[in-house]
């Protein structure tokens, strides 16, 4: 395939930050996430793709927009499996915290990984490409940091590890910090806790702990265009997850990498800030319009590009202008 769908994908992960951007703090997150469900459907049936979704807001029948299994894009060729999150961190968004973005990602048709017991997550480690091979699940925290301070040659001292703060997280807590290395704790988000882990100059090291499985599969696109690496293995949250699994014959202790979730090398991916990051600028107003900041990548090429905009507010028509111009209430009742 030569054409780089990431640079299609922008406009679809701009499309749903721009809508999100008039919500931020606001505490409403149901609000943001319809808001930029909606923009993020109309921003993808513009794509010349024929797209499934296979990663989407939620199953059919529970969410209207971008829901599992949905055709999205214009309907010509190529055939695409589709992943998104119109927000990563909606929390995070709702109360005005750093770190929301929006992601999108895609892959030839059939390549991306189905959850068959619907299991809702999984333990993970994903680093980036200095750190590659270095990492495994079997092995203890402080196995895992040592290698990838060795391998991206630091003090164990200065390793950062990212990890969601959960009650199922805390033994590993416990674990990192004995070790030595920095702690930097977050309530939401950890595809982008990855994405900061292998983009270079985030201050972040390696993303550890149990997060979303879902989650998982975005995260595996991205980091196949960044040539990170990470394991994972499925984590039944509760007796009846763990029966439906073993009636499916998943095996519990099976270790799923990158390649897993998303075969071939044919992955584009883009992501939008809706909040300021590390590394990714949230969405900023100015007399001039709307700025947005973006990366966009491409595994085949390995690359990846920092593209910043601005974007008229007297000309956004494209992604359905309500949904941003007007207030939110406005937009809803349109």
């Amino acid at each position: 395939m030569d054409r780089n769908l990431s640079l299609e994908l922008i406009r679809v992960t701009e499309a749903a930050a721009l809508s999100a951007a008039r919500t931020v703090g606001r505490g409403e997150p149901v609000l943001s996430a319809q808001l930029t469900a909606q923009a993020m459907l109309t921003s993808l049936a513009a794509v010349d793709v024929d797209g499934t979704m296979v990663i989407g807001e939620g199953p059919a029948g529970e969410t209207p927009y971008l829901y599992n299994g949905q055709k999205v894009g214009n309907g010509t060729q190529p055939a695409m499996d589709v992943a998104v999150r119109a927000i990563e961190g909606r929390r995070l968004l709702s109360v005005g915290l750093p770190n929301a973005i929006s992601v999108a990602v895609m892959s030839e048709a059939g390549s991306m990984y189905r959850n068959p017991a619907g299991m809702r997550y999984m333990s993970k480690i994903a680093v980036g490409s200095e750190a590659k091979g270095t990492i495994d699940l079997d092995q203890t925290a402080e196995w895992n940091i040592k290698g990838i301070a060795k391998a991206k040659h630091m003090d164990i001292r200065d390793v950062t590890v990212v990890v969601l703060d959960r009650p199922r997280n805390q033994q590993l807590i416990r674990e990192i910090r004995q070790t030595g290395a920095r702690l930097h704790l977050i309530s939401d988000g950890d595809v982008n806790g990855a994405l900061m882990a292998a983009l270079p100059d985030t201050g972040i090291d390696v993303m550890m702990g149990v997060g979303g499985a879902s989650e998982a599969v975005l995260t595996a696109g991205l980091l196949k265009c960044l040539d990170g690496d990470m394991v994972c293995r499925l984590y039944p949250h509760n007796i009846s997850t763990r029966q439906q699994a073993l009636s499916l014959g998943l095996s519990l202790n099976e270790t799923y990498h990158v390649d897993d979730f998303i075969r071939g090398d044919n992955v584009f991916a883009s992501v939008t800030g809706i909040t300021d990051g590390e590394r990714i600028e949230g969405i900023r107003y100015s007399e001039r319009g709307v700025h947005t900041h973006s990366i966009v990548m491409r595994s085949r090429s390995g690359t990846s590009r920092d593209i910043r905009a601005t974007h008229r507010l007297d000309r956004l028509m494209s992604f359905s202008e309500i949904d941003f111009i007007n207030t939110p209430e406005e937009a809803l009742s349109s």
